[in-house]
């Protein structure tokens, strides 16, 4: 293979209005919405498709020119499922389309015949499936679709409650530079973010504001926001542009977060991100080429487990296309076929391309006081809000795993003699690839993590409404750790949290917390708009600088909150920030805990989220309301709250599991 490369303040508790910048020219266009969603993932996607089939004129951006997100642009093409929840196939219709059209496409929902789920496929049919789902929903709802890819936010223009107006920069290649995705996003990215023409980019700044109501439109005698603004990205970029309230990386342990490996906030830890690849099955060995810097980050790089110290088992995890069909075979208690020539893999494994940074000198996603100290919340000044040069390594992490794959003989792990060279296989790389890249990375890391808000105060949580590790988790907390670790006032309020009609008698000291029975399923929200199910999955950052560094290891106690979760509800509370009326918050950058967002991060969780915030914009404006005010007043009766869910269960958008009650308590059987 030629190598395509060369060579604390936790919480924004303050919040500073946003001035506008001058840009360095009048805006190139200006583009009126009812809903702008900024990020193209699959957050973003479905909050466009549920605009568009109610009719509204949805603006969507996205940094790459792909849509899709983690099955596309992430190059995570294989859908992360719990078995109930796909047996049931209870999903909003937005993701059940998008498993039609996989199916249709290939002829079967599983063309890769991967193990890890029950459809994996190529990215870049990922893409152009869902721009047809988008183009389609526009028709069918009569509502107008405006795509601008390869653009970026680059500024808000807001009063102290409300987004006014966003400035976007919109890149294209320069005459005679090379297309896009023939650099890598390290090399990129800057340039992205930057007015400027550079050598490599020509840029149009785009000016998008409110479309004027409609003459019947409630809006037009009303105080309620005209349009709404959906922050879709990956990292939380307009959660932290906009300054609003917010968590990055751990949660301080506490009852809500009772397996948190610090006892203090640390936002420099958050879950490792990857840039995926893919790879091919061939009839004859090929040449494998070191690259140059594959000596740095060789003493990374292991199976991890002895039961997984299988190439085969590897290779067909994530495998995404097999026009074959292999011999079954078994290793570690798992059953899978063998890779044959031809089949096509995607690469997502942790001690592999991921890359775990967790100190304040390499993490990726800048915290608050980061973005002060680099002036990137000055005006004008936002550049992403990422560190590049771990971008920049974390590409190189990945091309150096796929080496290892092939030709390494050291596992950091399992140690000597478990790692033979594969030497059948080839690295797919030229934007005719599964990935459509030069270097056949994935244009966009998968994110696991990014800055998640704190929702406004609310009844029950009077410092800001987040979804804790314990409103989800199948825990018992039982366990010695727990008693010895937490205080006793701290393990009795964790109990009583969890112990439902028992909770009175465990405060007041009169039951033994630990006698209490087991709470068998999630919490359950009034203000639910969506569902999801997932366990709770760490891929922790290391304790040293670099990641890579020969004997490093995992944040101790970060896998500590890892596990299975009961079924779980996505809250409107969780997605609504504070300080601003007219900003929504989809995917992962929503109000959960550290640990919560382990299992708040998955397909089909962005999609409802994606679904959930595109029909509380289009309800709003249709009602002349905020969506706060739709919240505002629980416990009490919300009726405009009642209609929102009853739309979304009317459009085969589920906002509960079956039989969700305080009273059934049959959640065990849900895996």
């Amino acid at each position: 293979m030629k190598s395509p490369l060369i060579g604390l303040t936790l919480v924004a508790t303050l919040f500073t209005p946003v001035a506008m910048a001058a840009p360095p020219r009048s805006a190139d266009q200006t583009i009126e919405c009812e809903i702008l969603v900024v990020g193209g993932g699959l957050s973003g996607v479905a909050t466009a498709y549920e605009g568009l089939l109610s009719g509204k004129t949805v603006c969507l951006t996205e940094i790459t020119d792909w849509v899709g997100g983690q099955i596309s642009a992430q190059g995570t093409s294989a859908l992360d499922e719990r078995p109930t929840q796909r047996a049931k196939l209870l999903y909003p219709r937005g993701y059940l389309e998008l498993r039609s059209r996989i199916e249709r496409k290939y002829k079967e929902l599983n063309p890769g015949d991967c193990w890890v789920s029950d459809s994996c496929f190529l990215p870049r049919d990922g893409n152009e499936i869902l721009a047809k789902v988008l183009t389609d929903a526009a028709k069918k709802g009569k509502g107008k679709f405006k795509f601008f890819p390869s653009t970026v936010v680059k500024e808000l223009q807001k009063t102290p409650n409300i987004i006014n107006g966003a400035i976007a920069i919109q890149h294209r290649p320069a005459k005679g530079a090379p297309p896009l995705n023939t650099q890598p996003l390290s090399q990129t990215i800057t340039q992205a973010y930057t007015y400027a023409n550079s050598a490599n980019f020509d840029k149009s700044i785009i000016r998008f504001v409110p479309a004027k109501p409609k003459k019947n439109s409630p809006l037009v005698k009303s105080n309620a926001p005209n349009w709404y603004v959906i922050d879709a990205t990956e990292t939380g970029e307009l959660v932290a542009l906009a300054d609003v309230p917010y968590r990055l990386g751990i949660d301080a342990r506490s009852y809500l977060e009772p397996s948190a490996s610090s006892a203090s906030n640390d936002a420099y830890c958050t879950q490792g991100f990857t840039y995926t690849y893919a790879m091919e099955a061939t009839k004859e060995p090929q040449v494998q080429t070191m690259p140059p810097f594959y000596l740095q980050y060789s003493p990374y790089y292991s199976y991890e487990l002895q039961r997984l110290a299988s190439f085969p088992l590897v290779f067909t995890y994530r495998r995404i296309w097999s026009p074959g069909e292999g011999e079954t075979a078994k290793f570690g208690g798992i059953e899978f076929t063998n890779p044959t020539p031809g089949d096509i893999s995607m690469q997502n494994w942790t001690w592999g391309n991921d890359y775990r940074p967790g100190t304040s000198s390499d993490n990726l996603v800048y915290a608050r006081n980061q973005l002060q100290a680099t002036k990137q919340l000055d005006p004008g000044q936002w550049m992403g809000g990422l560190r590049v040069e771990s971008l920049r390594k974390a590409e190189e992490i990945a091309i150096g795993y796929y080496y290892w794959l092939v030709a390494g003989t050291t596992d950091s792990q399992l140690g000597e003699g478990v790692k033979q060279p594969q030497p059948n296989y080839r690295y797919l790389s030229g934007l005719d690839s599964p990935m459509g890249t030069v270097n056949g990375l994935s244009k966009y890391p998968y994110m696991r993590e990014g800055r998640r808000i704190i929702g406004r105060p609310s009844w029950g949580q009077p410092q800001g409404f987040t979804v804790w590790e314990i409103d989800i988790s199948r825990r018992d907390y039982t366990d010695k750790y727990y008693t010895d670790t937490l205080s006793p006032e701290t393990y009795r309020s964790l109990k009583a949290a969890l112990s439902g009609l028992e909770a009175t008698a465990v405060i007041g000291g009169t039951r033994e917390a630990n006698s209490t029975m087991r709470r068998s399923r999630s919490t359950i929200y009034t203000d639910s708009v969506g569902i999801a199910h997932y366990a709770i999955d760490f891929h922790p950052c290391m304790v040293k600088s670099p990641p890579e560094a020969p004997g490093n290891i995992e944040r101790p106690g970060e896998r500590l909150g890892a596990g299975q979760a009961y079924p779980f509800q996505i809250p409107l509370r969780a997605m609504i920030p504070q300080k601003i009326d007219n900003m929504l918050v989809a995917g992962k950058s929503i109000a959960t805990s550290h640990i919560a967002a382990a299992a708040y991060r998955v397909h089909s969780f962005e999609w409802s989220s994606g679904a959930a915030a595109g029909n509380t914009a289009a309800f709003s404006l249709d009602n002349a309301i905020a969506p706060y005010q739709l919240v505002d007043n629980l416990p009490q009766q919300e009726p405009q709250l009642e209609a929102l869910k009853r739309r979304l269960k009317t459009q085969g958008n589920p906002t509960a599991f079956p039989d969700t009650s305080i009273f059934n308590e049959d959640w065990d059987d849900w895996r």
